[in-house]
């Protein structure tokens, strides 16, 4: 092993865009145990298929069809 190396012809990974970063996501225990259910039947780790369904749901444009109704309160 050298002292020192020179990087000054070094180049940028192409593909440094593309790498993950870590986070911390609250799943309901339901989700983990499917998506750990999927893992066991595929040799795909729950997470990396857990990442891939939400690529294809970001690059589908994919929504949600969500409805809020606030609880209204009762009068006792």
């Amino acid at each position: 092993m050298r002292k020192q190396y020179d990087f000054s012809k070094a180049k940028r990974n192409p593909y440094a865009k593309r790498l993950k970063r870590q986070i911390t996501i609250r799943l309901d225990v339901e989700t983990v145990a499917y998506f750990n259910g999927l893992a066991a039947e595929t040799g795909i780790p729950y997470q990396a298929l857990i990442n891939l369904y939400l690529r294809d749901c970001a690059a589908s444009r994919k929504r949600l069809a969500l409805e809020w109704r606030p609880e209204q309160h009762r009068a006792a």
